[in-house]
């Protein structure tokens, strides 16, 4: 098994590339922030890896697996934790947004990398999940390979489009030019929301010390695998995460973890961006609810979730008398609206029980960071 990881390769190539905001955010109704962005002509970092021996071996990696026992997760190709690291097939993923008038008007599109030269263009017809485009099926999909380092084209049933990182621009089977969509990054209304007076502030970006195997990564993040020595009854929660950017991975294998309430009851973490928005994927209760609406934004963003939490009642016999019940809003969109728990979630770390327990960040193999964490009185 060591033989086949001693294959990882790190090749560095000079600095990464820095991306900058070429214009104010504009804000939509619903109070996302758009920036479109510009990307300088500059030397990247890549990670990458031999896959000679991986290869030769992929077939029965699943079945070698599970024979002695190792998560499949371990079996990962590329991971990015830094835009300057991704390199020109980031800079062609993420969202977009237009107008194509002979199409009926506002149009959104969502990019995903499928590997290190496919991705898959999410047509959808409104807008981005969340501001007009409401559906969990995208209206078109097409299929996309990358020609050079930063363009890319492809076709569904009929339509094409060709993308460069900035724009994206649809074509009919003649090759009819239909629109031009323009790459934009959303941002949470929530994200950077200050703890209120009163509110117990659990991390920071300076110590880890209020978590159990609390450890900072990058000197001011923190790391999955850790959970809170304060516990909770009733409260309101406040956190902000990043998945990795791993285009040749997928599934559950793609920027997993969890977010624990009071250790009981897991709050899905994952890569789930252009996904039907399952209970397993970002956003979902595990086993119990998908979320209304994928609002998972691209890999490498800083994403937000602000739950409001009801504990379980128990009477005097220990006996339940009522479900916990939560609110929560994913990148300040509401997925569940007092959504009632009927039981506890796998993974945990507790039962349900009369007693408050802690936050609890799941450890899935995968480097997902989380910032400001802050704890207040349920509303």
């Amino acid at each position: 098994m060591a033989g086949w990881f001693g294959n990882c390769l790190l090749e560095r190539y000079g600095v990464g590339a820095c991306v900058t905001i070429r214009r104010d955010p504009v804000q939509t109704a619903t109070g996302s922030k758009y920036f479109l962005l510009d990307y300088p002509k500059s030397k990247r970092v890549v990670i990458r890896m031999d896959r000679r021996r991986f290869l030769a071996v992929g077939a029965v990696v699943p079945v070698v697996a599970g024979a002695v026992g190792i998560s499949g997760d371990l079996f990962a190709f590329e991971t990015y934790t830094s835009i300057a690291e991704a390199g020109d097939l980031y800079r062609l993923q993420g969202e977009y947004l237009g107008v194509v008038e002979s199409l009926d008007g506002t149009w959104g599109a969502q990019v995903i990398a499928t590997g290190e030269k496919t991705l898959e263009v999410h047509l959808l017809k409104g807008g981005l999940p969340g501001d007009g485009f409401k559906s969990k099926e995208p209206t078109r999909v097409c299929k996309v390979e990358r020609l050079e380092s930063a363009l890319a084209k492809g076709k569904g049933s009929d339509l094409s489009v060709s993308l460069d990182g900035k724009t994206l621009t649809v074509t009919n089977a003649e090759g009819k030019k239909l629109g031009e969509l323009t790459k934009v990054v959303r941002e949470s209304k929530t994200l950077g929301l200050e703890a209120p007076k009163g509110a117990l502030v659990l991390f920071d970006g300076t110590t880890a010390d209020r978590f159990e195997g609390g450890k900072m990564v990058e000197q001011k993040y923190l790391g999955v695998g850790c959970k809170s020595k304060d516990t909770f009854g009733d409260h309101r929660l406040h956190l902000e995460f990043r998945t990795p950017f791993q285009p040749s991975d997928s599934g559950q294998g793609r920027g997993n973890s969890g977010v624990y309430i009071q250790g009981r009851y897991e709050l899905q973490v994952l890569d789930s961006f252009g996904l039907r928005g399952e209970n397993n994927e970002c956003g979902g209760i595990y086993q119990i609810a998908s979320p209304s609406l994928n609002m998972c934004y691209p890999p490498l963003s800083w994403q937000t979730y602000d739950i409001d939490f009801k504990s379980a009642k128990f009477g005097a016999d220990g006996k339940k008398t009522s479900n916990a019940r939560v609110t929560i809003r994913h990148n300040g969109v509401v997925i569940h609206d007092d959504l009632e728990f009927p039981r506890g979630t796998p993974g945990g770390v507790g039962d349900e029980a009369p007693q408050g327990g802690p936050l609890y960040l799941q450890d899935h193999s995968n480097p997902v960071v989380f910032r400001n964490i802050w704890v207040s009185k349920s509303e």
